[in-house]
């Protein structure tokens, strides 16, 4: 078997619910399961219509209504899909008439909300299905064996799961019934609903493959798989055919567009293949996740680069020959809840990079006591995603072209899985960089 998981772009109205349940006719034999995330924006309107019953009072779920009920139209489904779709609805205007009149969002409220988008996606694709002549059956998480903890808006999936799912879903599969299962929610053992946080959807699909040791998980976004570079950036970017777990959560870290880490884990401890493919073209490949690559595969998978990154260089000569230096900084970071991506170090200095550009000011006050702290902004982090085993190559190649290109770089910093060597550049140098790192590496002189 396999699990197949579509995204909300995957799924965003009539026309494209018609292109999946396609490509799910031609997997039938295979006994796939179905995961889905909710319908096109759906979850930002749901988002949007709490805010307006927080702020005004109003309840308004005119946008959500209307794209469920022109997509059951659109779709030709009859009195029966309707019944299983308008008593969501109305459930779903009491929930915000009770936000609307107690002024309250709580994390508990809002994963309660959220969810409406998911389950009343899965109702209206099983629906059609079932018209298409799949036989199918919608279920939401918790029936389909999700148990997670209480951490509304970010939680984890319980142990327990992993004999839950096959249990509920071994039955239907030997039945010949596919399965369509809400990604991203769970429930925990008060039975309150809860969201999975960030890649939630994906590690929906990727549990129940691993649970049910499935051939592979295929995850069906908008771009032919994992590709080499950005092609907004590079447009001789192409799809990489195989890359490991490790790769491809670097990958992601790094501003990769693919699979948040966390979605990979269970795959990983099963050593069940990922597939990402492409919904609006699924006679491409894709690219395989899997847990090691042959001795053939290039040096390098692919080019990364992320924006917006604040550059911080501490020295600290005070400090020679002394313990604790690294100690009292990371404490300094930790006391102002910034998160460090990428660190490079010696006795008496640290360089380290945050996400974003945050304020500072109290921060360089509080590392002053102890170094000389600069504070540089607009800088990028370009990444190298490769193969360990050849990473003096790489470092040479890679260097070769900064030099060719007149370029400084800033820091540099090899991450502890040695997947991934990444340097700090200026921002309006990101992208000439990784055009030029991607013809040195994907495009071969004619």
């Amino acid at each position: 078997m396999i699990v197949m998981k579509f995204g909300g772009s995957s799924v965003a109205n009539a026309e494209r619910i018609r292109h999946v349940a396609e490509i799910v006719k031609r997997q039938t034999p295979e006994k796939p399961v179905l995961v889905l995330s909710a319908m096109g924006d759906t979850t930002d309107h749901l988002l949007a219509a709490a805010d307006l019953a927080l702020r005004d009072g109003t309840v308004s779920v005119g946008i959500i209504e209307e794209l469920h009920r022109n997509t059951l139209r659109d779709l030709g489904l009859g009195e029966k899909a309707l019944g299983e779709v308008e008593p969501l609805l109305a459930e779903l205007r009491s929930l915000l008439t009770g936000i609307s009149l107690i002024k309250e969002l709580s994390g508990k409220t809002k994963d309660y909300l959220v969810s409406f988008g998911e389950r009343l996606s899965v109702r209206i694709a099983a629906a059609y299905l079932n018209v298409f002549k799949i036989k199918a059956r919608a279920l939401d998480a918790w029936d389909a064996g999700f148990l997670s903890d209480s951490n509304f808006t970010a939680a984890e999936l319980d142990a327990e799961s992993w004999d839950r799912i096959p249990k509920a879903l071994s039955p239907l599969l030997e039945k010949g019934v596919l399965p369509v299962v809400t990604g991203f929610i769970a429930k925990d053992r008060q039975g309150s609903i809860t969201t999975l946080g960030r890649g939630g959807s994906d590690l929906s699909a990727t549990m129940i493959a691993a649970a049910m040791q499935a051939a592979e998980a295929q995850v069906w976004k908008d771009v032919d798989g994992i590709l080499t570079a950005d092609p907004r950036l590079v447009k001789a970017a192409k799809p990489v055919e195989t890359v490991t777990y490790e790769e491809a959560a670097e990958l992601a870290y790094f501003g990769a567009q693919v699979l948040h880490p966390r979605a990979m884990q269970p795959c990983i401890k099963t050593g069940t293949t990922v597939r990402v493919k492409n919904s609006y073209n699924p006679e491409a490949p894709g690219t395989r996740i899997i847990g090691a690559l042959g001795k053939k595969a290039g040096p390098v998978r692919a080019i990364t680069s992320r924006k917006n990154v604040t550059l911080v260089d501490i020295v600290s000569t005070r400090m020679l020959g002394q313990y604790g230096f690294l100690a009292e900084v990371f404490a300094a970071f930790a006391a102002h809840k910034l998160s460090v991506d990428m660190v490079a170090s010696s006795e008496v200095s640290i360089s380290l990079t945050l996400d974003a550009v945050h304020d500072l000011g109290k921060l360089k006050k509080d590392l002053s006591k102890i170094a000389d702290v600069e504070i540089k902004t607009g800088k990028a982090i370009v990444t190298i995603i490769g193969d360990v085993r050849r990473s003096s190559e790489i470092l040479q190649r890679a260097f070769g072209v900064c030099v060719l290109l007149g370029l400084q770089v800033q820091m540099v910093s090899q991450g502890a899985s040695k997947v991934n060597i990444s340097f700090i550049v200026n921002d309006t140098q990101a992208g000439e960089v990784v055009t030029a790192l991607h013809r040195c590496f994907f495009e071969p002189l004619e």
